[in-house]
């Protein structure tokens, strides 16, 4: 059942999962993938929170002593999930220990209300590194224009960053050139920059969906033709991206300092084509030095039936450029798309967050002591 996944990391993959609940801590299930699915490393985001706590088991005695001690929902939420990524950053800790820091990583995001606001979004990172206290642990900050500063910031006082909803190769770069800047500011603050690793949540799956329905719109063979590829050229060229920027002299410089490399991660590489093998985004961006997080269906699937041969995007760039110039001759724009799909990346995030909020405040009423 592991040889793919144990191949896959063989390859230079870590592979991480996309989940994160309570039960998954208790119960042993999240020690067993470590164990049993080579599993280095766990990603939550608001959904995922959304998710565990409205629908999830192991939180009521800690919901009831929050209510009886009359905290905002804010604070709640903000006690339950720095509670749960601090259980599983211990459960972790082993791999952690096992890989020098790159790996036995878990990550918990900033307030998604705050995408757009530099300030608040740094001070929501350092709260949430002293609330979590756990050295494996990366902060999560949206790759929007408000975000960008907050990644140098963030890393410049040694914070590690996972940077989330990257869909462009140009905010890619952008995103790369803030971790650089602030491990320069590390440097310079006479910060160890061995102990601050990054990662950058590149999405794929959701860039299929997108183009795939425009593809579908024009209606043409040679539309329908390019359908399923666009978000495999993406992410290919974004490595691509990767491999540059990390052998510029820029580089060559904080590399002497002991620096990390900010790893990319696959993010968003659950299928949502049926019509897709539902290991497509997982067995076709094999590269070394990369993450890719999982939903655990598609670890179970790759773990099944995944067919991993060895490196799938060295030699892979004229054609994924040929592929994205292809989608762009037939009326899709490129910047649009992916413009769309971080605009509607952080509203759901928010969406997510205030649904989560509003659930907990309902169950924070009702376990609340009656007076007297």
């Amino acid at each position: 059942m592991t040889d793919a996944l144990k191949r896959l990391s063989e390859e230079g993959v870590a592979i991480w999962l996309d989940d994160l609940s309570r039960k998954r801590i208790t119960s042993g299930n999240l020690a067993e993938l470590i164990d049993e699915q080579h599993v280095v490393g766990v990603t939550t985001n608001p959904s995922i929170f959304q998710k565990a706590i409205s629908h999830g088991e192991g939180y009521e005695q800690q919901l009831t002593d929050l209510a009886t001690r009359k905290v905002t929902v804010d604070e709640a939420i903000r006690m339950i999930t720095t509670a749960d990524v601090r259980d599983a950053a211990d459960i972790l800790r082993p791999v952690y220990d096992a890989t020098d820091g790159q790996d036995g990583r878990v990550s918990i995001e900033v307030d998604p209300r705050l995408a757009h606001h530099t300030h608040a979004t740094i001070a929501e990172a350092k709260q949430l590194a002293w609330l979590v206290d756990r050295p494996n642990t990366l902060i999560k900050i949206p790759a929007t224009k408000a975000g960008l500063p907050a990644i140098t910031e963030v890393i410049g006082k040694g914070i590690s960053v996972n940077v989330t909803l990257i869909f462009s190769l140009e905010r890619y770069r952008e995103v790369m050139n803030a971790y650089l800047a602030g491990l320069e500011k590390a440097q310079a603050a006479g910060l160890d920059l061995s102990r601050i690793h990054s990662v950058a949540s590149f999405f794929v799956s959701r860039v299929d969906s997108e183009i795939d329905k425009r593809l579908d719109a024009i209606g043409t063979d040679e539309a329908k033709a390019l359908k399923g590829k666009a978000a495999l050229a993406n992410a290919r060229l974004a490595y691509e991206a990767y491999e540059e920027v990390f052998s510029s002299d820029r580089w060559a410089a904080l590399d002497k300092a002991q620096a990390n490399k900010q790893r990319p991660l696959w993010a968003s590489t659950g299928v949502k084509d049926p019509a897709y093998k539902d290991t497509l985004y997982v067995v076709d961006l094999v590269a070394p030095g990369t993450v890719n997080t999982m939903p655990e269906a598609t670890l179970e699937a790759t773990a099944d039936h995944g067919q991993v041969t060895g490196n799938t995007v060295a030699g892979t760039y004229e054609q994924a450029r040929a592929e994205l110039d292809a989608v762009a001759k037939l009326g899709i724009s490129y910047d649009d798309v992916v413009q769309l799909l971080e605009d509607e990346g952080v509203e759901k995030f928010e969406a997510s967050w205030i649904d989560l909020l509003n659930s907990t405040e309902a169950e924070l009423k009702r376990l609340a002591p009656s007076e007297g």
